[in-house]
């Protein structure tokens, strides 16, 4: 896949970059600098709500939280959409992750994060791969059968937020990133970074998040 990103993603052993964002649950920012000196840091980068995969790995970061807390790592999950979308729905499915929204992507740049170009090899790419993240499919789907399949199981309909946020961030990848107290990246996950393609939709099982989280103490 041919990229369009501003720097490589960040790796362990480099400082983590500074962010200050909207709160989801309360009229306020979160920033990097609250977590330093005190807990390490589970951070995972999502786009819009209107990615099918993103509601899902948010939905599952909420059985994970609890478990890393227990570990004394703290979460937060950053949302590419406004306060508003993301309030609207968190109102009628709640989680226990603590969010901030970033509609425009900056955290995301600067944790390097690509953005692969939609060339036609890689929408050919997205025709051919099938995939099938966590097990939830029969059987694998090409990615974008897959996603419209999640989103119509999930009841999913998209507004005119989600249709705008879709059209400028797409295509770009996610990650998660483990930083400890002193504000160092000690691990980190990129989306498709080791499976090509074939990575899309795909999330750290809980396992490997707390094999991670309990190395950093």
């Amino acid at each position: 896949m041919t990229m369009v990103e501003s720097r490589p993603p960040v790796a362990p052993g480099e400082p983590a970059p500074e962010f200050t964002l909207p709160a989801v649950d309360r009229p306020e920012t979160v920033s990097l600098t609250d977590y330093r000196g005190q807990r390490p840091l589970f951070l995972a980068l999502f786009i819009g709500l209107w990615c099918p995969f993103c509601r899902r790995s948010i939905a599952q970061m909420g059985a994970t939280e609890s478990r890393l807390k227990a570990v004394g790592v703290d979460t937060l999950g950053v949302v590419a959409t406004t306060p508003e979308n993301a309030r609207l729905y968190f109102k009628f499915r709640p989680t226990k992750v603590p969010l901030a929204c970033d509609p425009e992507l900056t955290t995301h740049r600067a944790y390097g994060l690509p953005k692969p170009a939609p060339t036609p090899e890689f929408m050919k790419t997205l025709e051919t791969t099938r995939i099938n993240p966590d097990g939830v499919f029969p059987q694998a789907l090409p990615i974008m059968e897959a996603a419209v399949t999640l989103s119509k199981a999930d009841g999913y309909v998209e507004n005119s937020t989600d249709k705008a946020e879709m059209d400028r961030q797409w295509p770009q990848l996610k990650g998660q990133f483990l930083i400890d107290r002193d504000g160092i990246v000690r691990w980190a996950n990129v989306e498709c970074a080791t499976e090509g393609p074939a990575g899309v939709g795909k999330f750290p099982s809980v396992d490997e998040i707390l094999t991670a989280a309990r190395a950093l103490s």
